[in-house]
C-alpha cells in the first residue's frame, strides 16, 4: 500500500532543468538514491517539469531501474528485455503494462504467502520449543535479508551464512520437517 502525504496526495518532486530534483514535502534538494529509497518504503510521489509542470514520473523511475542494473546487481536478464523491446509497435503493447503489473502484484502475493506460510509452520511444530527454532528463525532471517537483497536489488550485508551445527540425528530431523513444509508450501500452491 502507497503512503501518501497527510492531505491524501503523493508528494511532488519537482524536476528543474539543471537536473536537481526538488522534494516539495521536506523543501529539499534530493537524488535519484532518495527517490528509490522512497519507492521501496511505498511512498508515493509524483515528478514533475519545473517549467511545464509535465507528469515525468515514468522517466524518473525508468532512469532509477537504469541506474540500479549498471551497479552490476541486474534483475532484469537480457532476454526479458529483448523481449519486452521486441513488444513495441507490436498488437499486443497496450496489454503488456497491465499484464506486468498485474504479474509483479501475483508475485508479491506469493512472497507474502510464503514468508507467513514458513513462519506459521515453525510456530506450530513440534520443534517450536527446541534448538530447531532457533535454527528455523535463522533460516527465516536469510530469507528475508534475501527478500529485502531482492527489493533493493542490492546484497545485504546481515545476510551472512548461517552454518548449522549437528549431528545426524538432528539432520534427519531438518530433514523431515523441510519435506512437511515442503507439503503444506504444494497446498498452498493449489
Amino acid at each position: 500500500m502507497k503512503k501518501t502525504v497527510p492531505d491524501g496526495g503523493p508528494v511532488i518532486i519537482k524536476k528543474y532543468a539543471n537536473r536537481r530534483l526538488y522534494n516539495t514535502e521536506t523543501s529539499s534538494y534530493i537524488t535519484l538514491e532518495h527517490l528509490a529509497a522512497m519507492t521501496r518504503e511505498g511512498r508515493d510521489f509524483k515528478v514533475v517539469d519545473a517549467k511545464s509542470d509535465d507528469d515525468i514520473t515514468h522517466n524518473v523511475l525508468t532512469q532509477i531501474i537504469m541506474e540500479e542494473e549498471s551497479r552490476g546487481q541486474t534483475m532484469l536478464p537480457v532476454s526479458f528485455l529483448r523481449q519486452l523491446i521486441a513488444l513495441y509497435g507490436d498488437s499486443m503493447q497496450a496489454m503488456v503494462p497491465g499484464y506486468l503489473e498485474a504479474s509483479m502484484d501475483s508475485f508479491r502475493r506469493n512472497q507474502e504467502q510464503f514468508k507467513s506460510a514458513v513462519e506459521g509452520a515453525f510456530a506450530n511444530s513440534p520443534f517450536a520449543n527446541s534448538p530447531f527454532a532457533e535454527i528455523a528463525k535463522r533460516n527465516m532471517a536469510m530469507f528475508e535479508a534475501a527478500t529485502a537483497a531482492f527489493k533493493a536489488g542490492a546484497a545485504n550485508d546481515s545476510a551472512a551464512p548461517v552454518q548449522a551445527e549437528g549431528s545426524e540425528s538432528e539432520m534427519h530431523a531438518l530433514r523431515a520437517e523441510l519435506a512437511r513444509l515442503q507439503e503444506k508450501v504444494d497446498k498452498l500452491a493449489k
